[in-house]
């Protein structure tokens, strides 16, 4: 009888957690090889990255990949970014990211050098159909992957998805050699945006163009330093005249340069439209809870889905709801799907 393959191929980012990752899966027998990808034009960033990659490929004892997808990258992720600020839209490019770079074209490297699995340092966990949310629900990443091919789920590998971020450090920390990858600071949550993404939004278009703030009634009431600079929610950054309470932003209206600004209730919301789902399943009409952004509690809502666009509506009110964001649906800690906000 033939024996089964067992080679696994790692996205290694010269970080503690796919180094841990790599280590754990050989320890555990796999045949494992390396992968960095080169996926964006950030200066010295990939100096410093990659080397790290090597030096984590070394200690562990497997090949490493270097592969330049900076084309791919800027035309499925990078591109997107810019134009949904220029139109008014806030990006979601780790979503974008994840569904077509780290597990969209390094599936297809996995395919071509052999590879039976794709592991990586994410924290989530997966059943086999299902995402799941990772035992460290302060590190937990499933939000960022609900819009991967659900038919790669099965071929997946999350080691650190039963596992504490504390417990990864400490256990890099316990092994000679390692210990600089557990000490060193973590990756900024976009990586290609080190500080602030307007930062990177000047080198193509002009951000700092003036422009009048309104009241919902469509009164002039300040003035702002340019609609790419807010997304909704914002508070601050522009002028209210004789505002003696916070003001929020509402909308941004990239053809006239302008913002509309209220009070915290104007951006309350119950009800939410989605398009493009990705659902990991076949139901159409259900209730479940969803997270409408990363940083914030999943909320019991009923779901209509009809023609690949989805109907949410909410049990109780939200505040910010910005289109261009993820809207995750999860029954208890499993991921069933989602869609992009209109």
């Amino acid at each position: 009888m033939a024996l089964v393959s067992k080679k696994v191929l790692v996205g290694m980012s010269g970080g503690v957690d796919s180094t841990v990752t790599s280590l754990l899966l050989k320890n555990e027998g796999y045949e494992v090889v390396g992968l960095y990808m080169k996926l964006h034009n950030a200066v010295g960033y990939h100096e410093i990255h990659m080397e790290r990659a090597k030096k984590a490929a070394k200690f562990v004892g497997i090949e490493l990949h270097i592969l330049d997808l900076q084309k791919e990258f800027n035309e499925n992720v990078f591109n997107p970014f810019v134009e949904d600020y220029k139109n008014g839209i806030t990006p979601n490019p780790c979503a974008r990211c994840n569904k077509t770079m780290k597990f969209g074209e390094m599936i297809k490297f996995a395919d071509k050098i052999g590879a039976d699995f794709l592991a990586t340092g994410h924290y989530l966990q997966h059943d086999g159909k299902y995402l799941i949310q990772a035992k460290d629900d302060t590190k937990d990443q499933s939000y960022f992957l609900f819009d991967i091919d659900k038919n790669i789920i099965p071929r997946l590998i999350f080691p650190l998805g039963n596992r504490l971020k504390s417990d990864i450090k400490n256990y890099a920390n316990s092994i000679k050699g390692l210990e600089s990858f557990a000490t060193q600071s973590e990756s900024s949550e976009i990586c290609f945006v080190p500080d602030s993404y307007t930062d990177i939004l000047k080198e193509y278009v002009d951000v700092d163009r003036v422009g009048n703030v309104l009241d919902a009634k469509g009164n002039v009431v300040g003035e702002h330093k340019g609609y790419m600079h807010y997304t909704i929610g914002k508070r601050r950054g522009f002028s209210v005249k004789g505002a003696h309470e916070p003001h929020f932003v509402l909308e941004t209206r990239p053809e006239s340069n302008e913002i509309v600004v209220g009070k915290r209730d104007e951006l309350e919301c119950r009800s939410v439209e989605l398009k493009d789902l990705n659902m990991f399943d076949d139901r159409t009409l259900f209730n479940t809870t969803v997270k409408l952004r990363y940083r914030t509690k999943a909320v019991k809502c009923n779901v209509e889905i009809k023609n690949n666009t989805a109907i949410v509506t909410l049990e109780e009110s939200v505040f910010g709801v910005a289109s261009g964001q993820a809207a995750v649906f999860y029954d208890d800690a499993k991921l069933i799907g989602g869609g992009w906000i209109v």
